[in-house]
């Protein structure tokens, strides 16, 4: 052991400092590239996925009125004040007059807590509200849903 450390008394020890800079200048210039663009990706990621769950939302809603007798939803008309992330208060009626809950619809997005599902895997998982925009001579809720990012 006495021989290894002697070997290093002599010699040189390390790096310079000149080489060290150089280094710290080299990780200073790569992490300066690279961190403004995470955080890009990391915001458009969030963007497209609410776009994701809101085209989840609306293709639901397009097959719960498929179902439908009179393809309208049997809740009242709802607005950017009454948005909801419940997807089982949201309901129709199908021709042999059995409830449909849009949140059986949702299946790709998980299950809905409010009709017993697992709390983890909640129909709307990212927080957005919903509303449904109503039809101008029924007055019932339609197939156009908006969407309320969370703030």
């Amino acid at each position: 052991m006495k021989k290894f450390f002697k070997r290093f008394r002599y010699g040189q020890k390390g790096f310079t400092l000149i080489e060290l800079l150089v280094v710290i200048g080299i990780l200073g210039a790569i992490a300066a590239i690279v961190v403004p663009n995470v955080g890009q990706f990391i915001g458009r990621g969030k963007t497209e996925s609410y776009a994701t769950e809101l085209h989840n939302i609306e293709t639901a809603v397009m097959a719960m009125l498929v179902d439908d007798a009179d393809s309208t939803l049997d809740v009242a008309p709802t607005t950017e004040a009454t948005a909801t992330t419940d997807m089982s208060s949201i309901t129709g009626t199908n021709l042999a007059g059995t409830t449909l809950l849009l949140s059986d619809y949702c299946t790709g997005l998980g299950d809905d807590p409010a009709t017993g599902g697992d709390p983890e895997t909640t129909c709307v998982k990212l927080g957005c509200k919903y509303w449904f925009e109503p039809d101008p001579v029924t007055g019932k809720p339609t197939s156009t849903v908006h969407q309320i990012p969370p703030s």
